[in-house]
């Protein structure tokens, strides 16, 4: 039987069970995650929080993580400033990296969502306005989403995943994990 695991990642956790390679101990899945056999279907950054998915079946693993199943994953992102129409028409078409282009991605204006605190806050500038989108990729690159909101003007100060494919966060409270069925 295969186990899918839903883990809310909080903001500063790495998408890995050990950290090697830094002299502070950074917080990983294990401080979060004591199950066994399951491996994360794709990395979610350091800096980045929401939805990640464990499951120890290794071609769903695949399917879930490869970009040529095309598998959507859904952010939320605050970002810096107020995109325009311009902007999101760009980020829909797809837009140029220093990787190639990105594929097309969904993408509408939203309201800020009921969300969790953050642990640190984002800063808060007075004198620079914020907004939040709904972005929908079907790709993976690192750091993609906040490479493609940069890359139209709007960098991305807080980056949530809140859906890949059929899973979605939902009521998940920040650095709880369920498995499903």
């Amino acid at each position: 039987m295969t186990r899918l695991i839903l883990f809310n990642k909080p903001y500063g956790v790495l998408s890995q069970f050990t950290d090697r390679g830094s002299e502070t101990a950074r917080a990983t899945l294990s401080d979060y995650i004591d199950v066994p056999g399951v491996y994360p279907a794709g990395r979610l950054d350091r800096d980045s929080e929401g939805l990640l998915i464990l499951t120890d079946d290794g071609a769903l693993q695949a399917r879930i993580s490869s970009p040529k199943h095309k598998m959507p994953k859904t952010y939320l992102a605050q970002v810096e400033g107020e995109p325009g129409d311009a902007a999101l028409a760009a980020l829909a078409r797809g837009v140029t990296l220093n990787d190639g282009p990105t594929r097309p991605a969904t993408v509408r204006r939203i309201d800020p969502p009921p969300l969790w605190d953050r642990d640190p806050p984002v800063r808060y500038r007075k004198s620079v306005p914020d907004a939040w989108i709904e972005l929908t990729i079907t790709e993976g690159r690192n750091r993609q989403v906040r490479r493609m909101t940069a890359a139209v003007g709007f960098p991305t100060l807080r980056l949530v995943r809140w859906r890949i494919g059929e899973w979605e966060i939902g009521d998940l409270a920040v650095g709880v994990w369920r498995e499903v069925g």
